[in-house]
């Protein structure tokens, strides 16, 4: 048995990156496994607002790709603030890195779905 301690925890490299190739963006990207804080994050934004009876679905790719592409390090290449401008890429590119997003992420219509019911 390997009882690990905090400091072994925190050390881990547990968010593994894939590498994918996006021609319409001439070249290779970086998408990992989603922080515990992302994930909530991106849980969150999928929860209906104000009183709306629907879960917030409107630039949802964007969202994860936000999310989920990152350098070498693993480290996030988008801000939340540049969501929107990447939301304007071309929608081929964006469902290339989202599919690999969800399956690295174990995201589908089911973890949807019970996101947005909260």
């Amino acid at each position: 048995m390997n009882i690990l301690t905090k400091d072994a925890i925190l050390a881990a490299d547990d968010l593994p990156r894939e590498t994918v190739l996006v021609p319409e963006w001439g070249g290779d990207v970086y998408v990992r496994t989603m922080s515990g804080t992302d994930r909530d994050a991106f849980e969150s934004s999928l929860i209906a607002r104000d009183g709306a009876k629907e879960g917030r679905m409107e630039n949802v790719r964007a969202r994860l790709v936000a999310l989920t592409l990152c350098d070498a390090t693993g480290n996030r290449l988008f801000e939340d603030a540049e969501i929107t401008a990447l939301g304007r890429k071309s929608a081929l590119a964006l469902d290339r890195v989202f599919a690999v997003a969800q399956r690295l992420n174990g995201i589908g219509i089911e973890q949807a779905e019970t996101a947005k019911k909260g």
